[in-house]
């Protein structure tokens, strides 16, 4: 970054640093779009495109075959996969905790902090580049205090250092590099720096030089301006409520200034919202679909159908493009290009949760068999390949692996794209319609845009895109659909067993509570509204063309390996992660927030009443350890690691929802379930969480979708009840639980309680005696299930069956 080279050259320009760019950061970070949780980018900043061939970069990679290793330092202890990549560099790393400061304070020099995630590809180029490097390493030994981070293990102390960068610098990504002072105050940062100046930028051996110049003849300057900018942060991303709740007009008209902002950014071409690179952010979908039956129920049926059509034809663009792996299932992080061709290939567990539920929702409202294709697809990769034996969820793969066995470098995408030949060798009759129905072509297919392969690092390659109408291309080969689509079933089995014997990408197999919390969600999910699909749907590969309910039985495998592993039962505390044993870091707000919300989905969905009791339990728990009593809202933290600089009230809704988003509707959902003063609390603490991001909401609603939704949520006068009394072992309770998802509506609660159980019967009469006093009335047949449809404090007459129910739901 040149502004580095220039602030590191000029103590005048460090003034103004300090006295300028800092003093506008609280007002800085209300106006600006963080882009750290809404793109996770894994190139560098701020160049928005691949600024090199990284083919060539990675060439100087080990082989698939590595060498008894010549160097190891402290990296060798941990269990991050991230930080065991790093185990072997020159560079003697340290990771984040009291030994590391320690050396910086003893020997008096700043720290070289390094912050990135194992399936992040420019860390990879990085590494390579300067990591791997004697001569980089030397500097680093001799002048710093080198720590290393994994982003997905330690996200509060990313989230503190990449604050820092954004809000100075307008953008960040990883991998983060960040000069501290001893006492962890951030000096300067920036992501990735080549290693050589080029282009007018700095190398990061110049950049090295200069900070420890700076460090030792500029100091004062460097660490007042530190000290002033944590200051500003602090101030900044932990405001308090000005009032116990919103405005209504501003509750009830959050979601409209949201889906008018998103609209202007719809690209009515390729589908999604933005320009290149797109990236897929389920909270979108989600806001733009909840506007939607907003405004069918408000009479506005051509706005509605108007918002929809924006969602269907996004969700068709990803299903149909190189972003979706069609061979085995599941999503990329990214399109590089506007047209949904070319990813960014490493495939991340937070996208497959957040997808799988919206294609679930493309269903429910469409009942078009495309969208829960693609919903399983999701879920039947996870199944395949990103389970462990325990019943826990894998967080990623990574975008780069070896072409063959015995390679000498990784290649992004490798194990994913295809020549022409290679297609041909292995399809042989079918062959012609494969390729025109993927665009493969001789001389590769990245050519849809210039943003594509800028530096035809994909030449002669193909990656997989649909182009056509289904019923087209089957007309073409004088096939039925049905026939098509089992031709191309059986050519993408083909060619999955062809791609089983190409080295796969590396799997980082850390267990994160809060996304698991995501997929336990949609597979709960998954399992009642796919029962809607017409009897005798059929898929082709990938699609293992399960029945619903297994679906159920998986989350409830990962919901009960978080409650074994990595919950204590005598302090109900979670922990973050898990990899050969829990992590050493404590659960943070997205972990509880995220598994409440997938406990809830499980327990609605038909699983235990132990599932309700737990998300109640663990509530409570984040409310303990995160909740501002006094100035609303949640913390990221539990505040209690003095390294950790800055407690923060996050709300931005990116690649992930925000943790506060997620909380405020785990709230309205809460108070929907029990009653009295329980329930009141619950609403309380959502309407003070929602009042502390009123300017928020009212300015940058762009930003807070799924808040903007929990804001609606609140203001609904009444929340619809499904009540369902019967035997969880009667034939018919399971269709009558699918026919309470079987309608999209948000502001929707499933209540389901069995009659005959003392276990159930107790939780409701101490938490809700009304559930419990339907039950007593309606527990006259065990044969038969009741369902009850209760708002505005009166429940319709009961019915009895599967098709009855849809009805009163569809009014």
């Amino acid at each position: 970054m040149k502004s580095l080279h220039l602030l590191l050259s000029s103590p005048i320009l460090l003034h103004r640093f300090a006295s300028r760019s800092i003093a506008t950061l609280s007002s800085s970070l209300h106006r600006r779009r963080i882009i750290v949780r809404t793109n996770r980018h894994s190139f560098p900043f701020p160049i928005l495109s691949r600024p090199v061939s990284s083919g060539k970069v990675l060439a100087m990679a080990s082989s698939s075959s590595a060498a008894s290793p010549k160097h190891t330092n402290r990296l060798a202890a941990e269990h991050s996969p991230y930080l065991l990549q790093h185990a072997h560099n020159p560079v003697d790393w340290f990771p984040w905790g009291e030994e590391a400061f320690e050396e910086a304070r003893k020997r008096d020099v700043p720290i070289f902090l390094s912050i990135g995630y194992s399936t992040c590809h420019w860390c990879h180029v990085m590494e390579v580049e300067s990591f791997e490097s004697e001569e980089v390493a030397k500097l680093l030994n001799d002048s710093f205090v080198s720590i290393k981070v994994d982003r997905e293990e330690r996200p509060d102390v990313d989230k503190v250092y990449m604050s820092f960068v954004q809000a100075l610098y307008g953008g960040g990504g990883w991998p983060l590099s960040v000069f501290l002072s001893p006492d962890l105050k951030p000096l300067m940062g920036g992501t990735y720096f080549p290693p050589s100046d080029n282009y007018g930028r700095p190398g990061f051996k110049t950049l090295l030089k200069k900070v420890k110049d700076a460090w030792d003849t500029k100091r004062d300057v460097l660490v007042k301006s530190g000290t002033y900018a944590i200051e500003e942060l602090s101030k900044a991303l932990s405001a308090n409520a000005g009032n116990d709740k919103l405005p209504d007009g501003l509750s009830r008209t959050a979601v409209t200034i949201c889906a008018k902002q998103l609209s202007r950014s719809y690209d009515s071409k390729y589908g999604g919202f933005g320009s290149a690179p797109k990236f897929p952010r389920p909270v979108e979908i989600q806001l733009m679909l909840y506007h939607s039956k907003k405004l069918k129920e408000a009479g506005k049926t051509s706005e509605a159908d108007e918002d929809q059509s924006m969602v269907l034809f996004s969700l068709q663009g990803m299903a149909n493009g190189g972003m979706h792996d069609h061979i085995g299932g599941g999503f990329h992080r990214y399109s590089v290009d506007e047209c949904w061709h070319v990813p960014h290939f490493e495939k991340m567990l937070y996208d497959q949760g957040q997808l799988a539920n919206v294609y679930l929702d493309g269903f429910i409202i469409t009942k078009d068999v495309m969208y829960s294709y693609v919903a399983r697809d999701v879920l039947d990769y996870l199944r395949r390949d990103m389970i462990a034996p325990e019943g826990g969820i894998y967080s990623a793969e990574d975008a780069d692996s070896f072409e063959f066995e015995g390679a000498k470098r990784k290649k992004e995408g490798a194990f994913y794209i295809w020549t022409n030949d290679e297609i041909d060798e292995v399809l042989g009759e079918n062959v012609d319609l494969f390729k025109e129905h993927y665009y493969v072509k001789k001389s590769g297919n990245c050519d849809l845009s210039s943003m594509s392969d800028p530096h035809n690092e994909f030449a002669g390659k193909n990656v997989l895109i649909g182009r056509n109408e289904l019923s087209a291309m089957a007309s073409k080969f004088s096939l039925s659909v049905e026939k098509y689509q089992e031709i191309l079933g059986e050519c993408r089995r083909k060619l999955f067993d062809v791609r089983l014997k190409r080295p796969k990408p590396h799997l980082d197999d850390k267990i994160i509570v809060s996304w698991n919390g995501l997929v336990i969600s949609a597979l709960a999910r998954a399992s009642k509204i796919l029962g809607a699909e017409p009897e005798g749907t059929k898929y082709c590969f990938p699609v293992v063309n399960s029945q619903p309910e297994e679906y159920i039985d998986v989350a409830e495998k990962a919901a009960l390996f978080i409650r074994t592993n990595l919950y204590d039962e005598q302090s109900h505390r979670l922990q973050h992660s898990y990899r050969k044993g829990p992590s050493k870091a404590p659960a943070f707000l997205d972990d509880y927030a995220f598994l409440i919300s997938g406990l809830l989905d499980l327990y609605e969905n038909g699983g235990g009443i132990n599932w309700l009791k737990w998300a109640i339990e663990l509530q409570e728990t984040q409310d303990e350890l995160c909740l501002d009593r006094e100035g609303g809202a949640y913390f990221n933290t539990e505040g209690q690691d003095p390294s950790v600089l800055l407690r923060v009230k996050e709300d931005h809704d990116g690649a992930e929802p925000s943790g506060n988003s997620v909380s405020a509707i785990n709230l309205v959902r809460l108070a929907s379930i029990v009653a009295g003063d329980k329930a009141n609390s619950y609403l309380t603490t959502a309407q003070r969480l929602l009042a502390v991001f009123e300017l928020r909401l009212k300015e940058m609603a762009v930003a807070v979708p799924l808040m903007c939704c929990a804001a609606d949520m609140i203001s609904v006068p009444s929340r619809k009840q499904v009540v369902l009394v019967g035997s969880k072992s009667s034939a018919e309770f399971n269709n009558m639980l699918t026919a309470a998802h079987s309608v999209y509506d948000p502001n929707k609660t499933v209540i389901h309680i069995d009659p005959w159980s003392s276990d159930e019967m107790e939780f409701w009469e101490e938490y809700n005696s009304n559930v419990a006093e339907m039950a007593k009335r309606n527990n006259r047949d065990s044969d038969k299930v009741v369902a009850l449809v209760c708002q505005h404090f009166t429940c319709s007459s009961p019915v009895f069956d599967s098709s009855s129910l849809t009805r009163l739901l569809s009014k």
